[in-house]
């Protein structure tokens, strides 16, 4: 089954909120959005030619930015609380294309422990060939330290009652 995450941050517009790649109201943001497929975390976004290292192929560095954000909201939704990456080995197998429509990423914990986590992200081109992976670690937060200083709603602000 696949649900819309919501994001319960716009609420927090302003300074407060101004998030390149998930914030609807960054001009100049990525703008994305997610969604749950089972144990997977899903999002599609439709690459602009702005956003190119080489020719016809998405900047190695926004891809990074791409597998960074998908896995912080798995973090959210699937560790329930917040984190900070810590680290992130990427790999990249063939060029993600800038012009031929939207790319997916799909993410999963791969591990949890009570303070770590590591998600799996892949990145594919819009014809569903597998372009770039990675393994994203984050360092959790209490969920306290979580709700008092980073914001954070609580796994149910992420999706329709």
């Amino acid at each position: 089954m696949k649900r819309k995450i919501l994001n319960p941050f716009v609420e927090l517009k302003g300074e407060l909120y101004n998030c390149f790649a998930c914030s609807p109201h960054n001009d100049h943001g990525l703008r994305l959005e997610f969604w749950e497929e089972g144990e997977e975390l899903t999002c599609e976004w439709e690459p602009e030619r702005t956003f190119e290292g080489y020719h016809g192929v998405v900047h190695g560095g926004l891809q990074a930015t791409l597998m960074d954000e998908i896995a912080a909201w798995t973090v959210y939704v699937k560790c329930g609380t917040a984190g900070v990456t810590t680290g992130m080995e990427i790999k990249y197998k063939k060029p993600l294309s800038s012009i031929n429509g939207k790319v997916k990423l799909v993410a999963k914990v791969a591990e949890q422990t009570t303070r770590l986590a590591k998600v799996n992200v892949k990145l594919y081109n819009s014809d569903g060939v597998f372009a770039t992976e990675s393994v994203v670690s984050y360092f959790l937060f209490p969920v306290e330290k979580a709700q008092n200083e980073f914001k954070y709603p609580g796994v149910e602000a992420f999706f329709e009652k």
